[in-house]
């Protein structure tokens, strides 16, 4: 059950701290995540650059790893970043996108989790299955599975890496293995939109510089985007304008409109 009134100081914290949330994400992306993450009230800041990712993560209040378009030097950035974060104690938030589509992809989310141990993993059902399962394999960056089918994957990873792990859906599940969250907000339109679920990651990822419970800041995370996500659509003839009108509901969302909006 979502404690209403800690969501609404979570997101009170956040604009009033504005962590500095240090982003190597993937280039379809940065727009999306940038401007999520100002709606929401953090400061974004994206840099993979081999020469300043650790200065960078050393003084970031977290750090968002996103796989979306790989390549090798990107990797040995998000190595250098992971372990820099995890030595100061910096929250990670690891987004295992396409994971399960090619062998490569998959043994670079597994060297992630395994070198810098990420605090929460958000994916799709299809992501944190093939995590689990090396059998399964994804349709590119597209979820072929339903969030509850995905549910004992999420905890069985979630206890083997000792991260929260968070899957995006219909219902979202949030997990550190032994209790379970949910969330029930949100809408189909949601999934047309390129890069929703990698600003969800980054969304968590600002709940968690102000929040040092990951189960509960995670899921906090997850709510603020689904209710913002529901009112847009509504409000929204297509995936176009749906787009602009979540940003504009992510800033705009309060305490009332949360209690009014939220599904518990």
């Amino acid at each position: 059950m979502i404690n209403i009134s800690n969501l609404i100081r979570d997101l009170e914290l956040v604009r009033e701290k504005s962590p500095l949330i240090h982003n190597i994400t993937n280039y379809v992306v940065m727009n999306n995540t940038a401007n999520g993450l100002l709606a929401v009230g953090a400061s974004p800041v994206m840099a993979h650059s081999l020469e300043e990712v650790a200065d960078m993560a050393s003084i970031a209040s977290a750090l968002v790893i996103n796989i979306g378009t790989l390549e090798p030097e990107w990797v040995k950035a998000m190595l250098i970043a992971g372990k820099t974060a995890l030595e100061k104690g910096t929250p990670i938030v690891f987004d295992p996108v396409g994971a399960g589509a090619t062998p490569y992809r998959t043994n670079v989310c597994k060297q992630i989790i395994e070198e810098c141990k990420p605090s929460v993993i958000r994916g799709n059902a299809s992501e944190i299955m093939a995590l689990c399962n090396a059998g399964i394999q994804t349709k590119g960056v597209d979820s072929t599975d339903s969030s509850d089918s995905a549910l004992e994957s999420a905890k069985t990873l979630a206890r083997k890496t000792n991260a929260v792990v968070v899957i995006s859906g219909q219902t979202d599940y949030i997990t550190d293995g032994d209790n379970v969250r949910t969330v029930k907000n949100g809408n189909p339109m949601m999934a047309r939109v390129t890069g929703m679920g990698c600003t969800a990651t980054a969304v968590v990822a600002a709940f968690t510089a102000v929040n040092p419970d990951l189960l509960e800041a995670a899921t906090h995370g997850m709510a603020i985007m689904s209710i913002a996500g529901e009112i847009a659509a509504h409000r929204s003839s297509g995936n176009g304008s749906l787009q602009v009108n979540f940003l504009d509901e992510l800033y705009n969302l309060n305490g009332d409109t949360i209690k009014a909006n939220i599904k518990l």
